[in-house]
């Protein structure tokens, strides 16, 4: 059982690095700083989607995580 929970982990935490760092740039980073910057909100097909995976896989993490630090 812990092996199981430690597998899934370790690849809902990879999956959730790789997820995150596929998502578009929101803004100009340090250039909103004096109100230069251009925010684009608009999430097209493929965006939304991978933001819902990123939720679930997110939330599949912090289950693990937490019913790994309460029991083992």
């Amino acid at each position: 059982m812990k092996f199981l929970l430690l597998a899934v982990i370790f690849i809902s935490s990879i999956l959730l690095t790789i997820t995150i760092l596929m998502h578009s740039p929101k803004g100009e980073g340090l250039g909103g700083i004096g109100g230069e910057a251009r925010l684009y909100n608009v999430q097209k097909g493929l965006e939304d989607g991978l933001t819902r995976f990123t939720t679930y896989v997110g939330i599949v993490f912090l289950v693990a995580a937490g019913i790994f630090g309460v029991f083992f």
